[in-house]
């Protein structure tokens, strides 16, 4: 039996969000038993953990696969509680809470399993505002500048089938090849080399 794919979602999520949840009192609501990736527990709130799946095994209610989406599925109420995750269009939005340049953050997405966040629906732009609105700061989208200047797309080449542009956005005449999303939910192009919070989708 092998877990859904909304599972595997939470479960990508939970990862990400392990060290910005250590910072906080979420981290003892986290219904896993944790232990540290390598070695003695480090004080250290942004050295991974994993979740010790052993506890898991001799568990008397299930088998270790129900026991994990049993606990995974309490793990989404748990940051669906606390806000820190937002759903929309099928899409699972998530913050660390902490900053990176565009490529940093394309990059911090992808390790943890998912992608920069990209709306495509006004809700899908609300749901990552959530986040922007909270930590009161921009964050890039997974939008870039064409070989057309002052011309957007998606990363992987595709039109743009959603904007939301502030008013008279795009202005950077072809040397703001990235968007950032502004704290009421309008976009803006910008250079690319800005710390701006980083948001993933899943």
């Amino acid at each position: 039996m092998m877990l859904s794919p909304q599972l595997h979602k939470i479960l990508a999520v939970a990862f990400f969000l392990l060290p910005f949840c250590a910072q906080g009192k979420l981290a003892g609501f986290l219904p896993f038993p944790f232990k540290p990736l390598f070695g003695e527990r480090s004080n250290s709130a942004d050295e991974q953990q994993i979740p010790d799946l052993t506890a898991l095994a001799g568990n008397k209610h299930g088998d270790p696969i129900h026991q994990l989406e049993y606990r995974i599925s309490r793990l989404e109420g748990v940051l669906r509680l606390n806000k820190m995750i937002t759903e929309s269009g099928g899409k699972i939005f998530a913050t660390n809470g902490k900053k990176a340049d565009f490529d940093g953050t394309v990059e911090k997405c992808k390790e943890a399993g998912g992608s920069i966040a990209t709306p495509k629906s006004p809700g899908e732009n609300d749901a990552i505002l959530y986040f922007v609105k909270y930590f009161n700061t921009y964050a890039y989208l997974g939008i870039k500048q064409s070989l057309i200047p002052g011309r957007f797309q998606l990363l992987n080449g595709a039109q743009l089938s959603y904007t939301n542009w502030y008013s008279n956005e795009p202005s950077g005449k072809g040397q703001e090849e990235c968007v950032e999303m502004y704290t009421d939910g309008t976009w803006n192009d910008k250079i690319c080399n800005k710390n701006h919070l980083i948001v993933c989708q899943f």
